[in-house]
């Protein structure tokens, strides 16, 4: 088949690139590898970087494997962000999705990468695997693998000639590429070895300069995850003994049996935890009744009159306007009320947008419902401030004596998605809004409508790293929904996807969800407090979908024996 067939059937320049020099590179190690054996393993010694990273020598050898098991969404992203050295908000753009979701989906190739280090005997932490490949995955390939790749390129008769060559002299090197870089310099004079050696001198500072950039950055962001508990930590001291509770390290023999009576999953199962006024009295004094402890205090007491402090000393504040609106006794004047000071309190924020819309909606005032809508598509930001309350609870839960395994998954197993539902019904009234104008013959207006309900369900879809999984299936679920009144044929995305390819994926993605939370909450009985610490840390870093993964790999092969 011509060469310009493929060109046109890949969905960008960096993914043909990527495979085009791994194919390249394979076939030129195939011809040269016996002959050049011996004088490729002294050409190694010589330029080897002495200093490189331990965890790079184990990873590098199966790092083209790894790369090619990938699906072609999760290489995309990583050859973006890691190898082309982009950041999320041009990753993104690449993909076209926002940042946060492509930032999600880097997290997630790189936790499929560590999961196929890890069938391979390599093991490797994913925070670890993202600084030794941004340190060491970009090299320079052979002059003749460029020329031959932009040779190709010509042959096609498209315009990635110019943009093959340009691009071949500093792509994506794997493992592969590296090894064609040794056979390259073996026949190459002293002079050119000299030469050699002043480059990777060169590269060598620069990437201990990136790598030193990155682990500021990590120490950083541990920092800032560990701040709150630090506090609430300093503030146990003065507190009464947290409450009794039994060993739940995993015994051996036939105490094994005990374990599912014992573990925190079966006490909370069996007694829902709820402070009372004494246990939070602390924690409120300790923050001086912030809004945000006052919020936290309503949610883990459910007492009513905390909320109604928070609205009369922080009416202001969004996060009191997000619960204020949700208010169960609230008249439909005093959620519209609420809902403007949402709107007010946090005006880069889309959320109070489709509130009022969907408010808008049922009142029969689809103008104002339409206007809002608008209003919602044009912000970036979309923010539900579900990370904040379920760190805020487990402050509350370890201030009042909670062990750390119980504070840290009560707050989300108890906590209260009300937004989620709302977000589903608005969703519905805008597929309906855009049936009312395709009768009225209007199908721009309808596709617009649809379009924004799709892209509603995407804000949920990709979720931040942290989101609880449920938020993610609720946007899957109203994509699909927009996308089932669309045209299956009809152009959807950038990649040349249509409405239906992108259906597929969807119902896809929905599936691994549901069968992951399946095999996750068969698991939850078997497991110790201190694996519901590291469960419970792994989805505040990596995100649900990765801790469930490390808990099925962890859990099992037991429950297979």
């Amino acid at each position: 088949r011509p060469l310009a067939d493929k060109l046109a059937e890949s969905n960008s320049l960096v993914g043909w690139l990527y495979r085009s020099t791994r194919f390249a590179a394979l076939n030129q190690l195939r011809d040269n590898r016996r002959r050049l054996a011996h004088e490729r393993l002294a050409m190694e010694q010589l330029i080897t970087n002495s200093e490189t990273a331990p965890d790079w020598e184990r990873v590098r050898p199966v790092l083209d494997e790894a790369m090619a098991d990938l699906n072609d969404e999760d290489r995309e992203a990583l050859l973006l962000r890691f190898f082309k050295n982009h950041d999320f908000r041009a990753v993104g753009l690449a993909l076209g999705v926002s940042d946060d979701a492509a930032q999600k989906r880097v997290s997630r190739a790189v936790e499929r990468l560590r999961e196929f280090f890890a069938k391979r005997g390599v093991t490797v932490g994913a925070g670890g695997l993202v600084v030794v490949i941004s340190a060491n995955a970009v090299q320079a390939a052979p002059a003749g693998l460029a020329i031959t790749i932009s040779a190709a390129a010509a042959l096609a008769g498209t315009t990635l000639a110019t943009t093959a060559t340009a691009t071949a002299t500093e792509v994506i090197a794997m493992t592969t590429l590296q090894k064609t870089l040794v056979t390259a310099a073996v026949v190459a004079s002293v002079a050119m070895t000299l030469v050699i050696q002043h480059q990777s001198q060169v590269e060598l500072r620069e990437q201990n300069q990136s790598l030193r950039q990155q682990i500021a950055q990590l120490q950083t962001d541990n920092a800032t995850l560990s701040s709150r508990l630090a506090r609430a930590d300093r503030s146990l001291a003065s507190k009464l003994p947290a409450p009794t509770v039994r060993s739940t390290i995993p015994p051996t023999g036939p105490l094994a049996e005990d374990l599912t009576a014992t573990n925190l999953y079966a006490r909370l199962k069996e007694n829902p935890a709820k402070l009372t006024a004494g246990e939070i009295a602390s924690y409120l004094n300790a923050n001086r009744r912030s809004a945000s402890s006052l919020l936290a205090a309503y949610r883990t007491t459910g007492d009513p009159k905390l909320l109604e402090e928070a609205m009369q000393k922080y009416p202001d504040d969004p996060q009191v306007a997000f619960e204020a609106a949700f208010k169960k006794d609230a008249s439909p004047e005093q959620r519209r009320q609420w809902i403007e000071a949402f709107k007010k309190s946090a005006s880069e924020n889309a959320l109070p947008n489709y509130l009022s819309a969907l408010d808008y909606f049922k009142a029969g005032q689809t103008d104002l419902a339409v206007q809002e809508l608008i209003a919602a598509s044009g912000k970036r930001q979309f923010q539900d401030y579900t990370l904040d309350r379920m760190q805020d609870d487990e402050e509350a839960y370890l201030t009042a004596g909670y062990s750390m395994a119980e504070s840290k998954t009560i707050p989300s197993s108890q906590l209260l998605l009300p937004q989620l539902k709302q977000i589903k019904d608005l969703s519905q009234r805008m597929i309906d809004l855009a049936g009312s104008y395709r009768q009225a013959g209007d199908k721009d207006s309808a596709q617009t409508a649809l379009q924004m309900a799709a892209n509603l369900g995407q804000r949920y879809g990709d979720s931040l790293v942290g989101e609880p999984e449920v938020s993610r299936l609720v946007g899957l679920a109203v994509e699909r929904n927009a996308l089932d009144a669309m045209d299956p044929n009809s152009p959807y995305g950038v990649n040349g996807q249509t409405a239906g390819d992108r259906l597929d994926y969807l119902a896809q993605q929905s599936a691994e969800i549901r069968q992951l939370a399946q095999q996750t909450e068969a698991l939850l009985p078997m497991m110790s407090d201190p694996d519901w610490i590291s469960y419970k840390d792994r989805w505040r870093v990596f995100g649900e979908e990765a801790a469930a993964r490390w808990l099925i790999n962890k859990y099992g092969q037991q429950q297979t024996q």
